[in-house]
């Protein structure tokens, strides 16, 4: 026994020296090269080493080995040696192909091999930099913010230039910094923070903010702080027309608008992954959608493609907002009046008809209610559907768990198996939505149950980013590039493993 004690002992320090070793590397293509590696879609960027290794254990999900740290070192080491451009890299798929291939790691092969399969990114030109200004500095505001800071890399994508608010108090600064640098759901801001009151900036982690305060958003002149052909992401949501919204672009400095809102009229709602490749040069103003339209569209997406989805009805369970009362007051929202932290409280929503505009064969197919919750965050969207074909839970949930992992879609969707999995869990999932596949429910017809989890802050957020990287022609290619499993096959391939 005390072998065997000594032994996972010393096994676990190797790993963990590794790891170790692993981080100055990891940061040095991203900042010099723009290079994001991840492992299955788990970012290695800013982690420690133990989350590192937890993410080599993420692998199990699609094999029963835990993906070698020596491997990833390698690819790592490689990767450094050719230095290709800015891409969202996965590890352990490169890591899965080279080992088809059947030669040592220490050789001139992997070199060869890594070149081959990231050759359109090996002479990829540098993107110009892009200025972006947040109208507003809300809940979705500090988020976006936080992404953007700890996204900066080697400073040739997106630029957090200026943030823009009413003066609230006399120390008005200092209370924006504070929550800058506190959340009570999210944790501690990652890095330091310094305000600078006469020059009313925010310096966080070398990134310097400048805090306009203004009342119009048509008055401001952003080229007085060298802020040019900017993005202004609206997270007011005082605004969600054109007409409201082209205030901004009236503004000196200013070149296109996000919403962080569902946008009302003929703007286009772009749930990322869905239909992003909607997005031109041409578009003034964008809507980013809601956060529980994100949640849903790309579940709804791939299941309308794999089985064809006839009819249903989606119903949310929410935490409360900001735009509830704490304790019993006036609002002009029905419900929404009451105490949110002691009532369930029932309300509408627009995400299910939200959803034709990113899906439009779903128009009218799809009914919507929600539930606000005495919870801060994390929401539950319960898919009720009728499907174009007969499906049974296993299939359909091993259908959903290839998607989550193999398919185009794996920014979007994840999936999860726990059994003791509850809504404070999925705080801080990067993805728009998480499949519970323990609650699918599916009985051999055509109707089908799905529960998916979602941070409506952050989750959305991160969502929000990828629009901005899209509008800015800075989005990460995704490498390597893998064709999407077919249904079929993504269930012969799990059932046969099961």
């Amino acid at each position: 026994m005390s072998t065997l004690y000594e032994a996972s002992r010393v096994e676990w320090a190797e790993r963990e020296e590794l790891a170790e070793r692993m981080i100055p590397l990891i940061g040095r293509l991203y900042r010099r090269h723009g290079i994001v590696p991840s492992i299955l879609g788990r970012r290695l960027i800013n982690r420690s080493p133990i989350e590192i290794l937890r993410a080599h254990r993420f692998t199990r999900k699609v094999g029963d080995q835990v993906l070698s740290p020596v491997k990833t070192m390698a690819v790592l080491e490689a990767l450094e040696r050719i230095a290709p451009g800015p891409a969202s890299i996965d590890v352990a798929r490169l890591v899965t192909e080279f080992d088809k291939v059947g030669v040592s790691y220490g050789g001139r092969e992997l070199e060869a091999f890594l070149q081959s399969e990231l050759a359109e990114v090996i002479v990829a030109d540098r993107s110009t930099p892009t200025d972006v200004v947040l109208y507003g500095f809300g809940r979705i505001g500090r988020l976006v913010a936080r992404l953007l800071i700890a996204h900066q890399g080697s400073g040739d994508g997106l630029r957090l230039r200026a943030i823009v608010v009413r003066r609230g108090s006399e120390d008005d600064l200092r209370k924006r910094a504070a929550l800058l640098r506190r959340d009570s759901v999210h944790g501690p801001f990652a890095g330091t923070i310094e305000i600078d009151e006469e020059a009313n900036t925010i310096l966080a982690n070398g990134t310097l903010i400048q805090v306009i305060y203004a009342e119009d958003p048509a008055g401001v002149d952003y080229t007085a702080y060298g802020i040019d052909d900017a993005i202004v992401v609206d997270n007011t949501g005082r605004w969600r027309d054109e007409e409201g919204l082209s205030q901004h672009l009236r503004a000196n400095g200013v070149n296109r608008v996000l919403l962080t809102a569902p946008g009302k009229g003929d703007i286009k709602n772009i749930v990322f992954g869905v239909n992003s490749d909607d997005i031109s040069s041409d578009d003034e103003v964008i809507s980013a959608a809601s956060c529980t339209t994100n949640a849903i569209t790309p579940v709804l997406a791939a299941l309308d493609d794999a089985y064809g989805v006839r009819r249903g009805h989606v119903e949310t369970v929410h935490s409360f907002t900001n735009d509830q009362n704490l304790i019993d007051n006036f609002h002009k929202g029905a419900r929404r009046g009451r105490a949110a932290s002691l009532n369930m409280v029932i309300t509408e929503t627009g995400a299910a008809k939200a959803v034709a505009k990113a899906l439009p064969q779903l128009k009218g197919r799809l009914t919507g209610s929600a539930i606000r919750v005495p919870t801060p965050n994390v929401s539950l969207a319960i898919l009720n559907l009728e499907l174009g074909r007969t499906t049974a839970k296993d299939e359909i949930n091993a259908f959903l768990r290839q998607t989550a992992l193999t398919s185009p879609l794996r920014q979007q969707i994840d999936y999860s198996e726990s059994a003791e999995a509850v809504s404070s869990d999925f705080v801080g999932t990067n993805r728009a939505g998480v499949v519970d596949g323990l609650a699918t429910l599916a009985e051999g017809d055509e109707n089908v149950v799905l529960y998916v989890w979602y941070d409506n802050e952050y989750g959305y957020s991160c969502q929000v980013l990828r629009v901005l990287e899209r509008m800015a022609g800075v989005h990460p290619v995704i490498l390597p590039h893998r064709e999407p499993v077919p249904v079929e096959a993504a269930i012969k391939e799990e059932l046969a493993t099961a």
